[in-house]
């Protein structure tokens, strides 16, 4: 508690998915002066914008979470603007707060940034052995370089930036838009509309082979906190559960959590994306003391039971 007490706290994307589980986690450990800039109102690729957001806001510690996020299409579409967007926001971000004599910055990364063929699991020192999947590799990139970035400037400015690697979130409030949803919610979608539309069967992108690592929404809040109260080195830490599963057995699990009965289906001619992907999470647990409490079962069902509320409002 006493670390946030009289603090000035930043948090970009804090009014988005994860954002605004860290902006209630922060309120309750007793953050009276939380600042969080809207896109509509600041563009955080553009230099003025920047600086705008740390004339009005002032902060001592800055919680970078803001990026240009989507799944497998989404990326393959869009693949330079993932890089620019994320790369030029992040470079002015920690300048800004460089020169703004911020006490302490927290950057969100992404699982992305490992290469396409590491040891599983995934250790940190890994991260440098290899290109990234071809799909995501220049928004894993872009945000690998925040890493970069935040090394140089304890060597040459003694910043003190840490830097956080995070699988794949997921939760009530997570984005549903079938054009950049990731999978778990794409996958909640299918299954409730074709409930809804009385369908029989229901196609998936890929093999389902591949494995992948889930972190429920209000543990991965959870775990940036306790980093940013923590956790004071340059080294790179994993953010996850340390368990993976199949796309394959996650399609049944929420096929059965959401009463889907029907046939599923792959379309093996769309792209799998990474083969596997499962974190060591040990440095996490060893520096700042987060282990991941949900199981993936029950994040799925609050998640389930979120979606099906707010789509019978509409």
């Amino acid at each position: 508690m006493g670390f946030w007490q009289g603090k000035r706290v930043l948090v970009t994307g804090g009014a988005g998915f994860l954002g605004s589980y860290i902006v209630g986690k922060l309120k309750t450990r007793a953050c009276k002066n939380i600042f969080v800039p809207r896109s509509k109102e600041y563009d955080l690729t553009e230099a003025a914008a920047v600086k705008k957001v740390y004339r009005e806001s002032m902060p001592d510690v800055v919680l970078h979470l803001a990026a240009k996020v989507g799944g497998i299409g989404a990326n393959k579409k869009n693949p330079a603007k993932f890089f620019y967007d994320n790369l030029i926001m992040d470079a002015h971000l920690m300048e800004e707060a460089r020169l703004s004599g911020v006490k302490k910055f927290v950057a969100l990364g992404t699982v992305c940034s490992y290469p396409k063929f590491t040891p599983v699991p995934f250790k940190e020192e890994n991260l440098w052995d290899g290109y990234p999947e071809e799909t995501n590799a220049p928004y894993g990139l872009a945000k690998k370089m925040l890493l970069v970035q935040a090394q140089a400037y304890r060597q040459q400015y003694g910043f003190n930036g840490i830097f956080l690697l995070s699988v794949n979130l997921y939760g009530p409030g997570d984005n549903f838009d079938p054009e950049n949803s990731h999978v778990i919610p794409a996958l909640i979608k299918k299954c409730c509309d074709a409930i809804k539309e009385g369908k029989n069967g229901i196609t998936f992108w890929g093999t389902g082979k591949p494995t992948r690592e889930f972190l429920y929404v209000d543990d991965c809040a959870e775990a940036l906190l306790l980093a940013a109260e923590k956790y004071n080195k340059p080294e790179p830490v994993n953010i996850g559960t340390g368990r993976e599963i199949s796309i394959k057995e996650l399609a049944d699990l929420i096929a059965r959590l959401t009463g889907f009965k029907g046939k599923i289906a792959w379309d093996a001619a769309k792209p799998d994306g990474q083969p596997k992907r499962m974190l060591d999470t040990a440095k996490a647990k060893k520096e700042f003391g987060f282990t991941a409490k949900t199981p993936l079962a029950e994040g799925l069902e609050k998640t389930i039971g979120w979606y099906k509320r707010l789509t019978s409002t509409v």
